[in-house]
């Protein structure tokens, strides 16, 4: 199961400044504080909507691809490549298109984006469609989404001003945990009772679900950024975020001890086929837990010196997974873990604080694509790992090499701040 909060958190921590409330902030006119309070911030509650719709679109497609494509070539590798075809994908578009999720218009981007998903679910149901074509279809369905993240995020980021996104951004964090189990149960379903084909037409439906829902929710709004999206324009925004080295440390704390968990997610099946899914649940409730936490019991003092605690914890629970713990430790284990994918929003309230306003959506958009393509690399390293040793074996080893991660870059982050504050 991938993080719905986006990859584990980098390991600087640091309070956001204060942003000044907005036309577009709460009805009450402050920033919200409550989840009461969030869905009452005008174009929340259709965003949140759309999103959920979405996600849920992508669950049931997704299973159903890769039983389709399992079907038709015999082979768990093609398969498995099917589901995660689209999330590798989004480096190439975060190389070359990233610069829309600020220069496009949120509202007709936020309907054009699902409207091409849904006409990509019902390519890839055609009967007869062959391999080849199913993965160029998954290429340009993976170049189109590397601008979803950006603008939604960018939007919620707008909509919500910068001290209201970490609590917003928990509640689509719960909102898509829950939509993806749901969706996998209900794309199980569909699945076995109807078909894969006919399971894709539903992710259509559901995807043109979400673009109805933003079209008639959202309001038009101008691009955050001005000038036309280009690879150009891309590339020199890119180098912008990554010439920072706090920038650039936070994103590589985003995307890398995040991922290589996923990866030792990813092992659930082959670790042990019988009980996955009692894992897999299991860690999906503990990343629920860390996403209330953190977005919304946590004081901010508090909560951002944490970061790095809950990166620790993400990884160390599955090192016990080396001595094949029974069901009952290991679906526990796989709580506590996933309760550190909280850590990402410290992070990513962190980075917006370190970005300028008219470059939100793209610096979230190159973090979102930068964490699905990673835990598609973790998921494939991982894999290759357990098929020379064992998935217990591969596991431990991911999790060590998650930590140090996240030790490396607290060292590097530290060793950065003294020179900062170190008189010239």
């Amino acid at each position: 199961m991938t993080s719905s909060s986006s990859s584990s958190s980098s390991s600087t921590s640091s309070t956001s400044s204060a942003s000044p409330a907005s036309p577009a902030s709460p009805a009450l006119g402050t920033t919200p504080r409550s989840y009461r309070l969030l869905f009452r911030t005008p174009e929340f509650t259709p965003l949140f909507v759309s999103s959920a719709a979405n996600t849920a679109a992508q669950t049931v497609g997704g299973l159903a691809l890769g039983t389709l494509v399992l079907r038709t070539t015999g082979s768990p590798l093609l398969s498995a490549v099917s589901m995660f075809g689209p999330s590798l994908a989004q480096v190439l578009g975060a190389t070359l298109f990233l610069s829309g999720a600020d220069r496009l218009p949120p509202r007709a981007a936020m309907t054009g984006i699902p409207l091409a998903f849904a006409a990509c679910a019902v390519l890839l149901a055609l009967p007869g469609l062959p391999v080849t074509a199913v993965f160029a279809v998954l290429l340009a369905q993976g170049l189109v989404a590397s601008l979803g993240g950006g603008v939604r995020w960018g939007l919620l980021n707008e909509i919500l001003t910068k001290d209201g996104y970490l609590l917003g951004r928990s509640v689509f964090n719960m909102m898509s945990g829950i939509a993806q189990i749901t969706g996998y149960a209900t794309g199980g379903v569909l699945v076995a009772a109807l078909s894969p084909r006919v399971t894709l037409l539903t992710s259509a439906g559901l995807y043109l679900a979400a673009a109805l829902g933003a079209r008639l929710g959202l309001t038009r709004r101008p691009p955050r950024a001005a000038g036309r999206p280009s690879v150009a324009v891309t590339w020199r925004t890119n180098a912008l975020l990554w010439s920072s080295r706090r920038r650039r440390l936070v994103y590589l704390g985003l995307w890398i001890p995040n991922g290589l968990v996923v990866g030792c997610e990813s092992l659930f099946v082959s670790y042990d086929p019988d009980t996955a899914g009692t894992l897999f649940a299991c860690a999906a409730l503990g990343m629920l837990v860390g996403d209330v936490t953190v977005g919304r019991l946590l004081p901010p003092g508090v909560r951002a010196r944490l970061a790095v605690p809950l990166l620790l914890l993400l990884a160390a629970p599955y090192l016990v997974f080396f001595g094949h713990p029974p069901l009952p430790l290991a679906a526990a284990l796989a709580a506590v873990a996933s309760v550190g994918f909280g850590a990402s929003l410290v992070q990513q309230e962190h980075l917006m604080a370190l970005t300028p306003e008219e470059l939100s959506g793209h610096a979230l958009g190159l973090h979102s694509a930068g964490m699905l393509t990673m835990q598609g690399v973790s998921a494939s390293l991982a894999g290759s790992v357990a098929q020379l040793t064992s998935p217990a074996t591969a596991m431990t080893v991911t999790a060590l090499a998650s930590t140090g991660v996240t030790l490396t870059l607290t060292t590097a982050a530290r060793r950065g701040e003294r020179e900062r504050l170190q008189p010239a």
